[in-house]
């Protein structure tokens, strides 16, 4: 895999001596994932018939009870609906919302570990908030849908890199420049707690009903949301090319 960082700087060198880019200056695989986000949303809102939107989300989105069901009795739909339920959205609010979040956090994420890596998080993620949310509703029938998982897996892996160790804010356009920070390390840089302890707040208060993320007209998986970063923020190492540097804290 091509990596064209050669010159990741330490944490004592300042990034910003490097020339700026544009924050919104997206990858192009970042964009092309936008597209098909908006194209399946406006697909399944705007050209299905109520039993093709139907047919749309059973075969299609995340049903916990799909795996109590004995996998001889049912489609192969549980093959593919842990990672295809990522994909669809249920309202403009709701895509929007994980749209500009998966545009901030998506593009140092993808700068550093390239778009095969990115495409592998993305699917495992998906997975790991997907099956984390079946494991707290497992005979529930009501359909997952939606890209939250991910993006919060993607803020956990930024967690990792794109906070500066010795201080300052998220950096979504030299973010990836920044050197792996162990886990420990995370933990000890106040910008990283500071975040996590939020974005926490935040999902506790969806969790008792509070609706502050996305999509105000449904019930949203704060549950997913959480395995969907503990996911990023402990295993993105295995996602990382390049090496975790030492550095004072």
């Amino acid at each position: 895999m091509t990596d064209n960082r050669d010159d990741v700087p330490s944490a004592d060198q300042a990034p910003a001596e490097r020339p700026s880019e544009p924050v919104f200056n997206l990858p192009g695989l970042l964009v092309i994932t936008l597209a098909l986000l908006a194209v399946v949303y406006l697909v399944g809102e705007y050209l299905l018939s109520d039993d093709g939107y139907a047919w749309y989300l059973f075969t299609f989105g995340f049903i916990p009870m799909r795996y109590v069901v004995p996998f001889s009795q049912q489609g192969m739909e549980w093959l593919w609906t842990p990672i295809t339920y990522s994909l669809m959205h249920g309202s403009t609010m709701h895509i929007v919302f994980n749209g500009l979040w998966l545009a901030a956090f998506g593009t140092p994420v993808m700068r550093r570990i390239g778009a095969v890596r990115f495409i592998l998080l993305w699917c495992l993620s998906a997975a790991a908030s997907a099956f984390g949310h079946a494991a707290l509703n497992w005979h529930d029938m009501t359909v997952l849908i939606g890209a939250s998982g991910v993006v919060s897996a993607l803020m956990g892996a930024a967690c990792r890199f794109a906070f500066p160790p010795h201080g300052g804010g998220f950096n979504p356009s030299l973010g990836h420049l920044y050197p792996r920070q162990s886990i420990i390390a995370a933990f000890k840089n106040r910008t990283v707690v500071i975040f996590t302890v939020m974005w926490l707040l935040g999902n506790v208060l969806v969790a008792v009903g509070v609706p502050i993320f996305g999509d105000a007209a449904g019930a949203i998986a704060w549950d997913a949301h959480i395995f969907g970063f503990a996911f990023g923020f402990l295993l993105f190492d295995l996602f990382d090319p390049l090496p975790r540097q030492k550095h004072r804290l």
